[in-house]
């Protein structure tokens, strides 16, 4: 088995294998991605899967929007079919400081070609015919935001990675990294092989904070349980991502006809996985005071991933300053699914030696020693 690669990927999620796939597009085929079990085990095979563009921060729509468009050409790229659906999400405000927000946002989105806009609440009736108009005071709707199918959108990025030459390892988990004179040699697996890469890539996701450590450093990210409902297959009622960042809650048809929906919990740092039914009991709660109509459908099954939080809920982009060739795409805090296809091309370019596309300089590590935060202040909790 080969032991050399010129890149080394922690993590077959979308991010690494979307960076695996950019690489080879750049040339760079010989990477490996290392993965301690099967694709989409991790947090993208149990995310809600939304991608919009109505972010409040200029970097974060930036990112959203041209991952949209990058979502929108995967089946010609890709050759695979991401059911990528562009149902528009419409966002609830609930006050007027809220709706102030949203003014902001809507400049600033518009202002990037990002066609969001307020609608009234007949407009949020059209779009959403079993909304409760008395949850709401005002909402906004993009209709280019939208959904995709997280497993198919992972496989086809790792799978185009590999027709470029990567190699995809499942099942294989690296349990150390060589670091010598403050620079990145390889990594080594938990059955005693070593790889020689003198580039490695955090992509692990809620397990970022302990591959930085096989470095030798210290990253602020931990894993936090985020639980998912679905509903029995329904007939059609609606297209668009309903969400409310104050109640932290969002509700989706996916196309085989179910309601997948989530709502936005105070959790401990952990790798806790199990469902629970308070969980069940809290959104439920707080789902009917928007679509009541929700009361009829019957939910058929739940389960729960991770968020990798860190201190302003903003990913962790680049080479770490302290270790050569050690390159962290973590810490997304919910988010990465969405913004991964733009992350993953501006990861692969800054390896290559390349000027990012889009400049994520912002989300280095080093921010949180500036205390230069990235606060979005449109967030799911």
């Amino acid at each position: 088995m080969k032991e050399i690669y010129d890149v080394a990927i922690i993590g077959g999620g979308i991010i690494g294998s979307a960076i695996a796939y950019e690489l080879c597009k750049l040339g760079i085929t010989d990477v490996v991605i290392l993965d301690k079990s099967y694709i989409s085990s991790g947090s993208t095979g149990r995310c809600g899967a939304g991608v919009r563009q109505q972010w409040g921060l200029e970097l974060n729509a930036l990112l959203a929007k041209k991952s949209v468009e990058i979502f929108k050409n995967i089946p010609d790229e890709l050759g695979m079919d991401i059911e990528f659906r562009q149902g528009g999400y419409l966002v609830l405000a609930h006050n007027e400081k809220q709706v102030e927000q949203f003014q902001k946002n809507i400049e600033l989105q518009n202002s990037l070609g990002i066609p969001s806009r307020f609608v009234s609440k007949a407009e949020a009736q059209e779009i959403c015919p079993p909304i409760n108009l008395d949850s709401f005071v005002a909402a906004t709707f993009c209709p280019t935001d939208g959904h995709a199918n997280p497993f198919l959108a992972n496989f086809a990025y790792n799978r185009a990675a590999q027709r470029l030459g990567a190699e995809m390892r499942k099942y294989t988990e690296v349990v150390d990294i060589t670091v010598e004179n403050s620079a990145v040699k390889g990594v080594v697996l938990k059955n005693g092989d070593k790889i020689s890469a003198p580039i490695v890539v955090n992509a692990a996701g809620p397990w970022s904070k302990e591959v930085a450590k096989m470095a030798g450093v210290n990253i602020p990210t931990h894993p936090e349980r985020h639980q998912i409902l679905v509903s029995e297959p329904l007939e059609p009622m609606f297209n668009t991502m309903v969400i409310s960042f104050q109640i932290g809650i969002y509700l989706q048809q996916v196309p085989q006809g179910s309601f997948v929906m989530g709502i936005g919990e105070k959790e401990k740092p952990s790798h806790n996985y199990r469902s629970s039914w308070q969980f069940l009991e809290f959104l439920t709660g707080e789902l009917l005071k928007i679509l009541p109509i929700m009361s009829q459908v019957r939910i058929v099954r739940q389960w729960a991933g991770s968020y990798n939080r860190t201190p302003d809920a903003a990913p962790i982009l680049g080479e770490h300053p302290d270790v050569k060739g050690f390159y962290q795409a973590v810490g997304f805090s919910g988010h990465g699914f969405m913004i991964g296809p733009m992350t993953a091309r501006a990861i692969a370019q800054l390896i290559a030696g390349q000027k990012p596309e889009v400049d994520i300089s912002p989300l280095s590590i080093e921010r949180f020693e500036r205390g230069e935060l990235i606060i979005e202040p449109s967030v799911v909790g």
